[in-house]
């Protein structure tokens, strides 16, 4: 007896310096492993906010609902509750419950009023944990700018995802020591590295103008009968965007149930061929180089052989002489194509990309369009003459808004902006970086494009967008859509761009109606144009200002 007691232990003892010396780091390590826990504490997200500051979005206390599978005593009957509470499946939930391994989520982000209610039931095996939850106060307001953040917490779309690493912050930890019960250790460890919260987007949008333009674009969509349409206003001096408006829209609070279509900002990702907005374009590569004079006349007929296609314009006429002031105001594609054989194609193209054609704005905005435009060089005559009013090329709303605004500011281009800048945790506030500027046509010449758009909306193809005691400067667009197979159909966007007052430019509009029943710029555009005019004068308390005179005009027809 005492030999085996001696031998056992003996083993015991030996068994011991195993586990004591030469498995000790190994199972040090182990047990930390199954008593420390990591958990991560989440940064409070940066708050977006308008122009003057008012929250556009903000995070909130929300809970994420949970189940751990083996404490759950009746899955039936603790489905049927939860899924009431929540306004779940009950199948899907009941499912959850009943699934394999120790922790599996019930529900997401969830408001904690109807947490509190869930929690009061007191239900076995269910547990709640707190997290921030994104939250838009105006609802669908600028939903495909502001963009929306997922269950995790992270920038999905729009500005939320284009500065994400900004808004979202840094996140912290925490690290204890648990019991097998997962109640934390007195004596054990416990660190807490703080979460640092995320900068506040300072953006330029004007919350009340952008409600407006929305409701506006909105109206304009369903009484035209159209599939859609965007709006944008910007400050054509600073480059702001004050209002960037895409319909159909959707709430970001509720972005799940929205459609993929209704996400995107086609004020910025999608392009379309603007149609007669451009033909400003070409009469300011005709009149910066002297390509054509003021007072030269073209005789003018209703159409026109260009190699082996015929051109039209909008209506039948008989010839007409016709200045360049008189194309502009008429809207003549004929004219058009006439001035750009004068200019040549390699100068009007260049004209184009200087005008910003060709490559994205730089606005900041995720997924921005650059539009399409072959280099001059590469046109026959027949791209030239589509090209010079608007047809063989495409544009962004934003791209055709800084056109004008380049004209409004006297022939200065520059990179507009959405975002002013971010406020750190700290206080102190980063500017948004410097932006690009160049100058693309003299004052001069940008003066005498103003007195053009000023005869087209007061004699001209833009009379719906006139505004009494307001000197507008615009021009109406209509452009054909290509099918799947590059060919052209009949079906239109519709558009308006212009700025006023024409004599000292305060904001800048381009809006685009696509595929309206009216069909024309001047009928579906032009009126959206003055109702969201209207509002910017009085939202801007914008001055009225002396009339400019208008370019030489032609007398009669030959």
């Amino acid at each position: 007896m005492l030999t085996l007691m001696l031998l056992a232990l003996g083993g015991i003892v030996v068994r011991l310096a195993f586990l004591q010396v030469r498995d000790n780091p190994e199972l040090e390590a182990l047990g930390m492993q199954q008593r420390v826990r990591t958990v991560t504490l989440p940064a409070r997200r940066g708050e977006i906010l308008d122009r003057f500051g008012v929250p556009l979005a903000v995070t909130r206390e929300a809970r994420d609902i949970y189940v751990d599978p083996r404490y759950v005593v009746d899955a039936r009957s603790e489905a049927g509750t939860i899924a009431d509470v929540l306004d779940l499946r009950e199948r899907e939930v009941r499912a959850t419950l009943e699934s394999d391994g120790t922790f599996a989520y019930v529900d997401r982000q969830v408001d904690l009023e109807v947490a509190d209610r869930l929690d009061a039931l007191g239900l076995p095996g269910i547990g709640f944990l707190e997290v921030p939850k994104r939250y838009y106060p105006a609802g669908a307001l600028a939903p495909q700018v502001l963009g929306f953040v997922n269950v995790d917490g992270a920038g999905a779309a729009g500005l939320e995802s284009a500065y994400d690493d900004i808004l979202a912050g840094t996140p912290g930890e925490r690290t204890a020591e648990l019991s097998a019960d997962g109640l934390p250790i007195s004596s054990g460890l416990d660190t807490v590295v703080e979460p640092v919260p995320g900068s506040t987007m300072h953006t330029t949008l004007d919350r009340q103008m952008q409600y407006m333009v929305q409701a506006a674009l909105e109206r304009a969509v369903r009484s035209n009968g159209a599939l859609g349409g965007t709006a944008v206003v910007m400050d054509p001096i600073t480059r702001e965007v004050l209002a960037m408006a895409t319909f159909p829209g959707f709430d970001p609070n509720a972005y799940s149930d929205a459609p993929i279509d209704a996400m995107r900002n086609r004020a910025v990702t999608d392009a379309f061929e603007p149609g007669s907005v451009n033909k400003i374009i070409t009469a300011a590569a005709a009149l910066e180089t002297g390509a054509v004079s003021l007072d030269e006349r073209f005789r003018v007929a209703s159409s026109m052989k260009v190699g082996p296609f015929t051109i039209r314009d909008s209506h039948e006429h008989p010839i007409e002489s016709m200045t360049i002031g008189d194309i502009i105001t008429e809207s003549s594609n004929i004219g058009a194509a006439m001035i750009a054989e004068q200019v040549g194609s390699v100068t009007l193209g260049s004209f184009m990309e200087r005008f910003g054609y060709g490559r994205p704005t730089g606005v900041g905005f995720p997924g921005e369009a650059a539009g399409a435009l072959l280099p001059g060089d590469q046109w026959d005559e027949v791209i030239r003459a589509t090209v010079s009013y608007g047809q063989g090329i495409s544009v962004t709303p934003l791209q055709m808004a800084n056109v004008y605004a380049t004209i409004a500011d006297r022939g200065l281009w520059m990179q507009p902006t959405i975002v002013r800048g971010f406020e750190r945790p700290d206080g102190t506030f980063d500017e948004a970086e410097v932006r690009r500027t160049r100058r693309v046509v003299r004052p001069d010449t940008a003066q005498l494009l103003t007195s053009m758009l000023a005869s087209a909306v007061q004699e001209g193809t833009g009379v719906n967008a006139q505004i009494p005691g307001y000197q507008v400067a615009g021009k109406t667009g209509t452009s054909r859509k290509l099918d799947d197979n590059g060919h052209y159909v009949q079906r239109y966007h519709a558009s308006f761009a212009g700025f006023l007052p024409a004599a000292d430019p305060r904001v800048v509009i381009a809006v685009s109606i696509d595929e309206p029943r009216t069909v024309y710029g001047g009928l579906a555009a032009a009126p959206l144009f003055q109702e969201i005019a209207r509002y910017a004068i009085q939202r801007l308390a914008i001055p009225a200002a002396p009339p400019v005179a208008f370019t030489p005009r032609a007398q009669g027809s030959s």
